[in-house]
């Protein structure tokens, strides 16, 4: 049966210090550009400033990790001083609708911020943006419609930007702002252009990482039937259950969802910080022993699965597990469903500390 929901498309990490998580992350091996963020005057004929969300990515063939923080107009956050302004240039007339809607992404990660540091953004990838939006209607979600924005990415040839195409998820209850759920912000986006998917070959990770392989959503007990039939609605397909543990299977990629008392069960140690909320996230990696390795001589504390994967405490990680996993196949260049990693490894064990020799 044809989906217009393949895999994912990417996981976001709200971060208070940009400078901080950068520097966490690439003492997890993951290879990152310099942070971008947009500039706008704030009224016509003012000086453009930072406004908005400084980000960057953890590039990988078909998917991405997003760091996020908000900037400017008041915000706490902090611009790194190697991020790059992109000035966001529009007629007169609509500046005032832009710096709107602006306003609007970044109060949604502010608040997601005043719940918690850590991850709050799940986005699908779509091969029908247009399909799903006219399903998810039919189907009682509601949602912003399809949007495009531009965003500057690395390619080959250089930085270009890059028209991305995205809808975002309404919350189920009439006090929930628009593009947000409980659990943060949930949507489809679309697959980047040909040159901006084969520039993300070529992005090498110290830690070996080649994937994204899903994420572990936390809820309460008694809401899991009510959380797996919103995510049945929103991802059009059935979840898998075991136990206390429901796995919606996408092509190459999973996401788990998990009642708050067997959370221990699945990531030894980790507590939720509120529920409902993304926990953690999984990658692929080529060589997890060398993983594990570099991970242990650069001093990051690990937890072990039962399955024999390896994580990174969200205590330890701004407020995220980051789980590793082995891979059973590498992508094929040009591909967003190819199978990596295999099977919902995460969400079928029970952990254990991790033995350090």
């Amino acid at each position: 049966m044809d989906h217009d929901v393949s895999g994912l498309h990417h996981v976001g990490h709200v971060v208070t210090d940009m400078g901080q998580a950068l520097g966490l992350y690439r003492r997890l091996g993951f290879t990152l550009p310099p942070p971008s963020c947009p500039a706008l005057p704030a009224v016509v004929g003012a000086p453009a400033e930072p406004f908005g969300a400084a980000n960057t990515h953890v590039y990988f063939p078909r998917n991405f990790i997003e760091l996020v923080t908000v900037v400017g107009d008041g915000a706490t956050g902090r611009v790194p001083a190697d991020a790059r302004l992109v000035p966001l240039r529009v007629p007169d007339d609509r500046l005032p609708g832009l710096v709107a809607a602006v306003r609007g992404t970044a109060a949604n990660l502010a608040a997601c911020l005043r719940r918690f540091e850590g991850m709050h953004i799940l986005m699908f990838d779509s091969p029908d943006l247009d399909g799903a939006a006219v399903r998810l209607r039919a189907d009682g979600v509601g949602h912003g419609g399809v949007h495009t924005v531009r965003r500057p990415v690395e390619t080959a040839g250089g930085t270009r930007t890059e028209p991305v195409r995205y809808l975002e998820i309404d919350g189920p209850g009439p006090g929930m702002a628009r593009g947000r759920v409980p659990e943060g912000r949930v949507g489809f986006a679309g697959d980047p252009a040909p040159e901006v998917a084969e520039a993300r070959w070529h992005m090498d990770h110290p830690n070996g990482a080649v994937d994204l392989l899903g994420c572990v959503m936390c809820v309460e007990d008694a809401e899991l039937p009510e959380v797996e039939r919103r995510y049945e609605r929103y991802l059009g397909r059935p979840a898998r259950r075991a136990g206390p543990v429901r796995v919606f299977d996408l092509e190459g990629a999973e996401v788990v969802l998990v009642a708050g008392s067997a959370l221990a069960g699945l990531l030894p140690g980790e507590r939720a910080p509120a529920l409902p909320a993304f926990v953690a996230y999984t990658v692929a990696v080529r060589d997890l022993a060398a993983t594990g390795r570099l991970l242990r001589e650069t001093g990051v504390p690990l937890g072990r699965t039962a399955a024999g994967e390896i994580f990174v405490p969200a205590r330890a990680a701004l407020g995220v597990a980051i789980v590793f996993r082995q891979e059973s196949r590498v992508p094929s260049a040009g591909s967003s469903s190819g199978e990596t990693g295999g099977g919902a490894a995460v969400a079928g064990t029970a952990g254990r500390p991790e033995r350090r020799p």
